[in-house]
């Protein structure tokens, strides 16, 4: 495997978006120690929010799952705004989280999740192996489907 982020990416075909801005009064990366903590991201395409709606009520789930796929790449934008293109930084991705806008009835959230889990994997290997939970939501913000954060080690 490459040192490069953007390398991995290109072998998938995907490129990293732009790192988003905070849409209030936080940061959207916190270095503390040797601890990378992400803020949510969310699925954007050319800058506009993507993937509008309710995952079981007006998107399927395979739909969420790509929704959550998008929402990744947002945390490796935010990762390589840290560590400049270099995996060799990267000790691990530790925790996943995935946040779903659902209906009440809706169980299928890990496999929302594994969305996100797959193309962190496939982007970063074994380094990706993660914890990580995935729950039902009402709502998210700009009425995304899916919003993820993260939490990543890196080298000293």
């Amino acid at each position: 495997m490459t040192n490069s982020l953007r390398e991995q990416l290109a072998k998938l075909d995907l490129q990293l978006p732009a790192p988003d801005n905070p849409a209030g009064n936080y940061v959207s990366t916190v270095v503390s120690q040797n601890m990378l903590y992400v803020s949510g991201q969310i699925p954007m395409l050319n800058g506009q929010p993507a993937f509008i709606g309710r995952v079981g009520e007006t998107l399927t789930e395979e739909q969420g799952m790509a929704a959550a796929e998008l929402a990744a790449l947002g945390l490796l934008a935010q990762l390589d705004s840290v560590i400049g293109d270099d995996l060799s930084k990267l000790v691990r991705l530790v925790r996943l989280g995935v946040f779903v806008a659902c209906p009440s009835d809706f169980t299928r959230q890990g496999a929302v999740g594994n969305g996100a889990s797959n193309l962190l994997v496939s982007v970063l290997g074994k380094a990706a192996r993660h914890v990580r939970t995935s729950v039902g939501v009402s709502s998210l913000p700009a009425g995304v489907a899916v919003e993820t954060d993260a939490i990543f080690e890196l080298r000293s």
